[in-house]
């Protein structure tokens, strides 16, 4: 950096301050707007975008339908966060946090709200009795679970905004993030040099929760950082992101709610199975980073 900020006594909000998402931050929380939420017919309303927070709750609600849950049937309606529409009044109702994904609950008497992506996945995991792994197991994937949502704000917020999205590139945060994302991928990589999966033998939501991020980053499919991180040097994360990034309800639940890369690989709104294109359905693992 060649200039050195001196902060001020009181720190003000100054909405020109550039970088992509400059134009939705902000340091008040509320609603902005008034907007309804649609209300579809299914069990779940899940509200989201397809970022890897979103991509989370989606794949385990793909995941819960593949083994015969017909209770997590859900209607998955888009909220575009570039736009503010978590900022409705509709939107903060479900979570007055303003951030994706957020998840209205229906199969009872009355509708529960849930957000946090991972108590999503804690939420709806219980419920089915899926993907928590053994009993005995149960506090290692809880660990990696919460490890998950207090590590990936430093790859996400941290070098993925410094390096991707800030108005200008500086060396010290760039470098400062990038060293903590390749100390988790360690972290991972050597866990994963001992077991098939994060939390042991079993595939759980502790790797659907981090597959979403890591996974998708080691695949090249996050911030483009892939060179610049030397992610094929972390093999075992790398066979462990392949292996989940085969099957079909991963692949559905990562076009949904999705608006960016190949057309085909978007499905913007989700409210039957019969919204993935077959042809797409059948694939189990697009090339490249898509």
């Amino acid at each position: 950096m060649t200039d050195t900020y001196q902060p001020p006594k009181v720190w003000t909000w100054d909405i020109e301050s550039g970088g992509t998402f400059s134009g939705i931050n902000r340091p008040v929380a509320g609603a902005t707007h008034d907007k309804a939420l649609p209300v579809g017919k299914h069990p779940m309303q899940l509200y989201s975008q397809g970022t890897p927070n979103g991509v989370k709750v989606t794949v385990l609600l793909e995941e819960l339908l593949a083994l015969g849950h017909s209770g997590a049937e859900y209607d998955a309606w888009l909220i575009r966060i570039g736009d503010g529409e978590q900022f409705g009044s509709g939107f903060v109702a479900v979570n007055p946090n303003s951030k994706i994904p957020a998840l209205l609950d229906c199969s009872g008497d009355t509708p529960v709200r849930v957000f946090e992506s991972g108590a999503i996945l804690l939420h709806l995991a219980q419920k089915f009795d899926a993907f928590l792994g053994s009993v005995e197991r149960r506090p290692e994937m809880l660990s990696w679970l919460f490890w998950q949502m207090g590590s990936a704000p430093y790859l996400g917020g941290g070098f993925g905004h410094f390096y991707a999205y800030a108005p200008e590139k500086w060396q010290y945060p760039i470098n400062r993030y990038a060293m903590e994302a390749k100390r988790q991928l360690d972290v991972l990589d050597r866990r994963l040099a001992e077991v098939p999966f994060i939390a042991g033998e079993d595939y759980t939501i502790a790797d659907m929760a981090i597959w979403a991020w890591y996974g998708q980053l080691a695949l090249g499919r996050l911030y483009s950082a892939g060179e610049f991180l030397d992610v094929e040097s972390y093999r075992h994360v790398l066979d462990w992101a392949k292996k989940i990034d085969k099957r079909p309800a991963v692949l559905r639940g990562r076009m949904v709610n999705r608006t960016s890369g190949s057309p085909s690989l978007q499905l913007h709104e989700r409210h039957d199975a019969a919204d993935f294109d077959t042809r797409t359905q059948d694939k189990l693992h697009p090339e490249g980073a898509s």
